[in-house]
This record gives structure tokens, sequence and C-alpha cells, in this order.
């Protein structure tokens, strides 16, 4: 007896002290899909290829990246809302489809307060208000007069209803007393070959989405920019408030968000590693080479942000008039 005692006893101490299997080690252990939600070629989706190259390579798997453009951004979101909350599914949400669209759309699919878990704030654009090279257009004046003596006629083509670059033209045309006819887009890339191509007068769009074109001897014009401030990569190009639209600013920024009830082991694995990725200079390069700039902070500090952009943005569609088309 007092040997199956001590056997036991020696069991017990080895069922307690032999390490377990930590739940945080079987993630990940298959690709994880990355939902953009527009097409391939605009800002979202180069800052989306960076990441996902980035974080395949820090966690040893392949991260997906997978275009669902539609409606604004909501259906790429939608795709996540409703996928497992297991960590591989999760996407680069934007301004627009996070903090804009509750406010813009009057049948939203998701709530992104209640239906997503912040993971990690990314990147931030200001908005840029383009025109062709070769067109008739060449100033933010010469929109105002062309706009005033034929109203409608000029035409603003965006990223989609509820882009940041949409409420933007918007809250433009209601400062400078316009109208503009908006033209949206699944995207900045079929925008822009329609703006160079002479079927739009001008495109308003984040500027990761029109800064291959315009630097580097690009067929696009920057007129203007939407920060408060000039962007370090366009020092020539005046913000609108320097054109007497005082306190105008409004910028696109980009998050990584998951399901609700994603683990949170998952989403702070996912959170550190963006921020070892926006501390490597080469990374910091390409940002700024696409007009953006870090944008990082706690899964906390991303959670309140959101809370406090809706809130901003609501305001902004309703003194602006904004609608969906």
């Amino acid at each position: 007896m007092d040997h199956l005692r001590i056997i036991l006893a020696a069991v017990a101490v080895l069922t307690f002290t032999l390490p377990i299997p930590s739940v945080a080690q079987t993630w990940p252990t298959k690709p994880v899909r990355l939902i953009v939600p527009f097409p391939p070629g605009g800002g979202t989706d180069l800052i989306a290829r960076l990441l996902a190259e980035r974080l395949g390579a820090a966690l040893n798997v392949s991260f997906v990246v997978e275009n669902r453009p539609g409606a604004g951004g909501n259906v790429g979101i939608d795709v996540v809302v409703k996928s497992a909350p297991d960590g591989y599914t999760i996407a680069l949400g934007t301004t627009a489809n996070l903090a804009i669209n509750p406010a813009l759309y009057p049948n939203m699919p998701f709530n992104p307060l209640t239906d997503l878990v912040a993971v990690s704030l990314v990147a931030t654009q200001p908005g840029v208000l383009a025109a062709a090279i070769d067109g008739p257009l060449r100033s933010i004046e010469g929109i105002i007069a062309a706009a005033k003596a034929r109203p409608g006629a000029v035409t603003m083509a965006s990223p989609g209803n509820g882009t940041v670059g949409h409420l933007v033209g918007e809250l433009f045309a209601t400062r400078a007393g316009i109208k503009l006819t908006h033209v949206p887009y699944k995207g900045a890339a079929p925008a822009l070959t329609d703006l160079i191509g002479g079927h739009v007068s001008i495109f308003i769009t984040s500027a990761g989405g029109v800064m291959s074109q315009i630097t580097a001897g690009g067929r696009v014009r920057a007129l203007a920019v939407s920060s408060s401030k000039r962007m370090a990569m366009l020092p020539a190009v005046p913000t609108l408030a320097e054109f007497g639209f005082s306190g105008f600013e409004a910028s696109d920024w980009k998050a990584l968000v998951a399901p609700a009830g994603t683990p949170g082991f998952i989403v702070s694995r996912i959170h550190a590693e963006v921020g070892r990725i926006l501390q490597s200079r080469d990374v910091l390069d390409r940002l700024a080479t696409e007009g953006s700039e870090p944008f990082s902070g706690t899964s906390e500090r991303f959670a309140e942000f959101l809370k406090s952009e809706t809130a901003k943005w609501s305001g902004l569609v309703k003194s602006s008039g904004a609608r969906v088309d």
C-alpha cells in the first residue's frame, strides 16, 4: 500500500509539473485570410500586402490577401463579421467602413463597435484632391469657377460611397458653395484609370491611391490635401485650409480588425507583431512613399479612437449632406 501511495504521489507531481501545451501555441497553424474591402491596386491594398508579407514571415504562416470590394467597404468587412472568431480571418478596415458608413448607410449589415474587435491601428493618410495632368482643371480656384459656371458639370470620382474621398468631396463642395456630381467607383484603381482617361473631372481619395501617379513624373496633378498640414512627400501641395476653408481636416486611417469573440491572445499576438513591423526602417520608408505615416497604439486605444471617430464622422456626414447615391 505504501508503494502504491508513493507511485500515485509521483504521478500527481508529474501531472502538475510536466509542460502542458499552451492554447496560444496552437495559433497560427494554417494560412490567415487578410480581407481588403477594396479592389487591388489602391492605398489600402498596398498596405495590406506589405503587412501580409511581414506578418507571414514573423508568424511562419501565409497571410493571404483577399480583395472583397463593394458598398464602400461594407461587403469585405461583413465577410469578417460573419467569419469564425478563430484568428484565421481578419481585415484591414478603414475610416470609411468602420467610422463613416454607420452614419451614411441606413441599413448597415454590422455594427463596427460591437461586431468587431479592435486589433491594431496601422497607418494614416490625408485625402488628396487630384486632376489629370493634361485635363482642363489645374487648380482649386479653377474647379470652383467651373462648377459655379455649370453646376453639376464637374464630376468628382471617389473610391466608393462613404469613403474619405467621397466625404471630403462633399464637404469641400459645401464649403465652396458649389455642386459636384459624385461618381463612386469600387476602389481607387478604376477611378484613377478613368481620371487619366478623361472620363471624370477630378478624383478625391486617400494619398496611397494616387501617389504613384503624382510623383516621378506621373499623369496626375495633386491640387490640395485634406490634412491639417502639408504632406512631407508633397511639400508643394497646399492644404484645403490654405484656400480659406479654415479647420478643414480629414484623414483616412487603416486598422486591423477581427470578428468579435476572437481570443485575446491572438489579438495581442497580431498587435505585437504589427508594432514591431511598424518600427522597421524599410517599412516606414515604404509607407512614406505611399503617403502614409505609421499610426500605432494599444488595442484599447484603438477601441476608444474608433468611438471618437464614429462620433466625429457622423457629425460631418450630417453637416455636409453626404448620402449614398
